[in-house]
Formats: structure tokens, sequence, C-alpha cells
């Protein structure tokens, strides 16, 4: 598996989810077999995000958060500030890479960077994620057109949990859900980021 375009990565600070949607399938829709691939690092202010076969009753009681109907897979999960999210604009066709693959490397580079700060998790492949006993820490969820995937993942760090209590996270009742600073008090969101960036250009062996 290689790569011969090296991938960009923009660090797009906190930027709300609608708009960021849009330039992702403005980006995937206008690409050509030339296009660099690109890793879009950020923080999303407040929102309930429901994937595209989603059920509603899954929204429990969301108060004033806004909640966007997506085009990516899965249910509904929360976005917040704290919470480190990677949008993953892939070729998969130039990579030779099926989506359950990228959900792999995905989940995998998370467990990688968990294990970094002594963290032992794991991958559910009947509930796409990463999980530490149990309790969810990071959510996955993709969509692929024209052989590129958009979307990607969520990885809890220092945030406020309590809006996940207002759903069924990822569709699953009573789900619990977890953050990095639960099990490391002194954590630093920026080189969590810059750890996540590097674990994943391993292990997608763009480097």
């Amino acid at each position: 598996m290689s790569c011969v375009v090296t991938p960009v990565i923009r660090h797009l600070g906190e930027v709300y989810y609608h708009e960021t949607w849009r330039k992702m399938q403005d980006f995937t829709d206008d690409r050509v077999p030339e296009t660099a691939d690109e890793f879009w690092f950020l923080q999303h202010p407040s929102v309930y995000t429901l994937g595209k076969n989603g059920k509603a009753e899954h929204v429990l009681n969301p108060q004033d958060t806004p909640v966007v109907n997506s085009d990516r897979g899965g249910q509904v999960t929360y976005h917040g500030p704290g919470q480190i999210v990677v949008y993953a604009l892939i070729d998969l066709t130039r990579l030779k890479m099926g989506v359950r693959e990228l959900v792999t490397v995905l989940e995998q580079s998370i467990i990688d960077l968990l294990a970094s700060y002594g963290i032992e998790s794991s991958a559910k492949r009947e509930a796409p994620g990463v999980y530490v006993n149990n309790a969810k820490i990071a959510a996955l969820g993709l969509r692929v057109r024209k052989g590129c995937s958009f979307h990607g993942l969520a990885l809890n760090v220092d945030m406020n949990l309590e809006p996940f209590s207002r759903i069924n996270p990822c569709g699953y009742e009573g789900l619990q859900v977890t953050q990095l600073k639960d099990f490391v008090a002194d954590i630093n969101i920026d080189k969590v980021m810059t750890d996540l960036q590097q674990i994943l250009l391993k292990n997608l062996s763009y480097e």
C-alpha cells in the first residue's frame, strides 16, 4: 500500500460542522486522480450529527444543541470543543484500499495513540469506534463517493461529556462514553493532535 502524492494536512481550529461538511463534499466532487489526499484536523462547536441511515429516535433531548442530518455512515453522535475531529479525504482507489480497511486503520491509529499514553483500548467490528473498558472514547463515520472517502473520526480528549447523555450514542441505549482526560489528568489537546497525525500518516503508509 503506497501513495505517490504527499497528503496535505490542514489544522482548521474550531469550525462549524455544516460549512465544513459542505467543503468536504465540494472537495470530493472536484478532485481528480492527481489531487493530493487531505487530512483536516479540527474541533466543532456543539452539534449533534445523525448519519445517513440514522434514526431520529436516538436523539433523546437535544435541548438547544443543533441536530444536523449528515451523509456519513453511522447513527447519532455529538461533537463539541475538546474533541479532536479528523476528516480523511482519501483516494481509496489510488491507495488500493477498501472502506473496511480504512476503518480498521483509523481505529488502530487511535488504539496506538492511546497505548502511547498507557491506555489499553480496543475496537468492535459490530460497532465501529474505539472503546476503553466498554466505554466509547472515539467514534467513526465515513462516506465514499467516486472511490474517495470523506468524514472520518472523532476522539474525545478534554470535553464536556454531558451532551452524550441526551442521545443514544451511535444508536446504543445506555452506552457509556469516556475521554482521554479521564485517564491522563495533564493532557494537552494540541500535543494529542500532533501525535495522532504522525500515527495516522505512518499507519496509512504515507511515511
